[in-house]
């Protein structure tokens, strides 16, 4: 693995991840494996006398303060008392926190941890069509959830508007950085970000149309299991658009013959819980182009990812791509 997530750097980070094990009531002999790395490092830690499975989020350092990170962990925690979704359970250390920490070269790294959850990544095939039918119907509940609860005076989450997207203040960095981005291909995304800056202002944040989202449901946070459809990490929870949610579903397949299939099923289910007014149906293409040019930033902004390393500039093209379909899908030249 190369770049900042080089394999020493990876064992530092298993090391420290097993070191707060025992709060968690599991000992230092544990089996601890690497899953995935993205903004986070995400790792499995099994009991070898017991079998018991955990998951451990070592959280990436400057992007979530620790009380964001409550946060995120007192909504999942609010959205199983009532039984919103199926998303697994944060763990409680003996201490009666939910948020462990160890020291990395002066940097405090936080750690939390989840119950195991089963389940595959669904792919991107005909029968996905079903699966976003259900993640529309997640999504207006975990919406209808957001809208209802009365959130502690102490939660803060980042949002997701166009400023902090692709605006002045953007989180996962400066999409003009992307692999790959010529003068003209640059000319021509900067064109398509002042038509979304014009359409989300005219669109407004009222609070039927934003609120608290998950804002990251893509196949790889999502897990099936026979029919459940179960939901995992919500690191970049906050507040944004609803139809946003949409977008985020179909990152990195923006391009597949299947999204227009995806997007009407996921209408559809969305509607057996909750209205969708056309305004906001009408709205999806444009959260889909808002979605692609904040990865195509990611990318740009960490290089050292796996995801970053396998996307490349063939990512930037798909992102002009797209951008001149939907530049003339909007009417313009």
């Amino acid at each position: 693995m190369g770049g900042i997530y080089n394999d020493e750097l990876i064992a530092t980070l298993k090391a420290g991840a097993i070191s707060v094990l025992g709060g968690w009531g599991m000992g230092p002999d544990s089996i601890v494996s690497l899953l995935t790395v993205s903004e986070n490092a995400t790792f499995l830690a099994t009991d070898p006398d017991t079998g018991a499975r955990m998951i451990l989020r070592v959280h990436r350092p400057g992007y979530h303060t620790r009380s964001e990170i409550e946060s995120e962990l007192a909504w999942i925690n609010a959205l199983r008392a009532a039984d919103v979704v199926d998303t697994p359970k944060p763990r409680l250390r003996s201490d009666g926190s939910l948020v462990a920490g160890f020291d990395q070269d002066g940097v405090t790294r936080h750690v939390v941890a989840f119950d195991f959850m089963k389940g595959d990544e669904p792919s991107a095939d005909d029968a996905l069509i079903d699966g976003f039918f259900k993640l529309g119907a997640i999504s207006a509940r975990l919406h209808g959830h957001a809208r209802k609860w009365s959130r502690s005076v102490n939660f803060v989450r980042k949002s997701w508007t166009f400023d902090t997207t692709l605006g002045a203040t953007p989180h996962w960095g400066d999409w003009r950085a992307a692999p790959g981005l010529d003068p003209d291909g640059l000319a021509r995304l900067e064109q398509v970000c002042r038509h979304l800056d014009q359409k989300l202002m005219a669109f407004g944040m009222g609070s039927e149309r934003f609120g608290l989202i998950h804002a990251d449901l893509r196949l790889a946070n999502l897990l099936a299991d026979g029919d459940r459809l179960g939901v995992i990490d919500f690191d970049d929870c906050g507040f944004g658009w609803f139809g946003y949610d949409f977008a985020a579903a179909i990152s990195f397949i923006e391009l597949d013959p299947i999204i227009p299939a995806l997007k009407e099923a996921w209408v559809e289910g969305y509607r057996t819980i909750a209205p969708f007014s056309k305004a906001d149906h009408e709205m999806l293409d444009s959260f889909v182009m808002l979605r692609r040019l904040l990865l195509t930033a990611w990318i740009a902004s960490h290089p050292e990812t796996p995801t970053a390393q396998e996307m490349g500039t063939d990512f930037t093209s798909g992102t002009l791509a797209m951008a001149e379909t939907y530049l003339v899908a909007e009417g313009i030249s």
